[in-house]
């Protein structure tokens, strides 16, 4: 049996018990992950999975049963399994839930991938975090870690109404950190985000990073950071990096914008929304300057596919246009019981996990700047940059954030670094006072969003770039 036999058996068998509905999609995954610390490999983690997830709608509920095997007796009780679960949840009284139309499609993606991952050495893997973290030893760091991680997934989905898609999507990512201890606080520098850098593309990326090379200077910054002076604290003209940013937008822009939270179905890990339905297409989300899209067909960038896991194509739509609200994250299921024509952004992180919705490429378009314009249009300010710490409310809407470094901007110039920098804001006010936007757009990936009960971690992108805000609170203590 190939594996779109395997899903076919088990849609089959869910029609069968009663199912008006039915998907399924056969995934198999492999990943790997290693960190090194102070010139030594730590940790290696290498691990495959395989198995089966099927849906099953029946009358106003879901049903949804997984299975690590993949042979016909499995798939064909998965099936009944699923059906029963949806029909014995049918018994609490509900609206019967609808779907918005999905054209069935037999198809293929495959991601970008110039060097396969797992076709690279242990040994070179370890030799370059090993030297990279040996390199910010040697710079003056007291700590340094290093780490890569990989995914290689295939899927197959099968659906009653027709659907057949296959895809092969691999991530790659890796980063380093540098820590100077202090008397009484730990100061850090990390290369090139807090997180490292992820794509939807091979060990290229890992290449172009450059970790070795960069090591040394962000073991510098890090004891610098010990003696630099406070972020000063008070209201001023606040430049926030790309990547930074791009936390910014998956915080208060990516999780208020899913449409099952704002529908009240789902508060797992980051909470509701503070946005309303009622609004869509009228409220003021931010400044003329915000363009905010969703496109899960950039290539290359960390949410990106050929299809969600409902069968839907990829396609590039708008959140924000101009700064006004005009599109959410959505499923078949929530984006017909908000009236709505378009789904796309549903996906599970593996076999054995329901497909909820979830970010795909959440991010800003360019601007007309650059952050030199942006550093010499700003009199009185404070640049900052990467990520150090996060806090937004279950509404997605009061926010604190800090990042690792800070700079002083006088006269249109960058002055001296700024120590533990952080500001705060209310997201709509937030966004409404961006007022200088950069065209150097990198999209972030994000390969840790936490949502959904039993908990499902997401792969995320987000094109962001430099930007400038008005009247930001900032060196915020408590």
């Amino acid at each position: 049996m190939s594996h779109f036999d395997e899903a076919g058996v088990a849609v089959q068998a869910a029609l069968d018990g009663g199912a008006r509905y039915a998907d399924a999609r056969v995934m198999l995954r492999r990943s790997e992950s290693m960190t090194a610390r102070d010139g030594d490999v730590e940790d290696l983690d290498s691990v495959e999975s395989a198995g089966l997830g099927v849906r099953a709608l029946v009358g106003s509920s879901w049903g949804f049963y997984a299975v690590p095997d993949l042979s016909d007796a499995a798939a064909r009780s998965a099936g009944r399994q699923a059906a029963q679960i949806a029909a014995a949840s049918g018994l609490v009284a509900g609206p019967e839930i609808e779907l918005v139309p999905s054209s069935p499609v037999e198809a293929s993606w495959a991601s970008e991938c110039a060097v396969d991952p797992f076709g690279v050495p242990l040994s070179t893997k370890g030799d370059l975090l090993v030297a990279a973290t040996a390199a910010a030893k040697s710079a003056g760091a007291d700590l340094a870690e290093a780490l890569y991680q990989i995914w290689d997934t295939r899927k197959w989905f099968v659906s009653s109404e027709g659907h057949r898609i296959d895809q092969h999507i691999r991530e790659t990512g890796a980063g380093l950190t540098a820590s100077a201890y202090g008397e009484d606080e730990i100061q850090r520098r990390s290369w090139p985000s807090h997180r490292g850098q992820y794509r939807t593309s091979g060990w290229e990326i890992v290449d172009e990073l450059d970790l070795v090379a960069n090591a040394p200077r962000m073991a510098e910054e890090a004891r610098a950071l010990l003696t630099a002076p406070l972020c000063p604290s008070g209201t001023t003209d606040l430049v926030l990096g790309g990547e930074q940013l791009a936390l910014q937008i998956h915080e208060s822009v990516g999780h208020a914008i899913e449409l099952d939270r704002i529908l009240g179905w789902e508060a797992a890990f980051a909470g509701t929304s503070w946005l309303d339905l009622r609004r869509l297409g009228s409220l003021r989300y931010g400044s003329e300057l915000m363009n905010i899209t969703i496109d899960p067909t950039i290539p290359g960038a960390l949410g990106s596919f050929g299809f969600d896991d409902e069968g839907t194509p990829a396609e590039a739509r708008d959140a924000v246009r101009e700064g006004i609200w005009v599109g959410v994250l959505a499923g078949r299921d929530s984006a017909a019981t908000a009236g709505l024509s378009y789904a796309g952004s549903v996906r599970s992180d593996g076999w054995a996990r329901l497909p909820m919705v979830r970010m795909t490429n959440v991010g800003l378009e360019p601007g007309p700047h650059t952050l030199d314009e942006i550093i010499a249009a700003t009199d009185d300010g404070v640049f900052m940059d990467i990520n150090r710490s996060w806090s937004i409310d279950d509404r997605r809407l009061n926010f604190q954030f800090g990042c690792e470094v800070g700079y002083e901007i006088k006269n249109g110039k960058l002055g001296r670094m700024l120590r533990n920098p952080t500001y705060t804001g209310i997201g709509p006010r937030f966004w409404q006072s961006m007022d200088m936007l950069s065209s150097e757009t990198v999209a972030w990936g994000t390969p840790n969003c936490g949502k959904g009960q039993p908990g499902q971690t997401g792969h995320t992108g987000h094109p962001a770039a430099p930007a400038r805000f008005k009247d930001v609170r900032v060196g915020v203590r408590a």
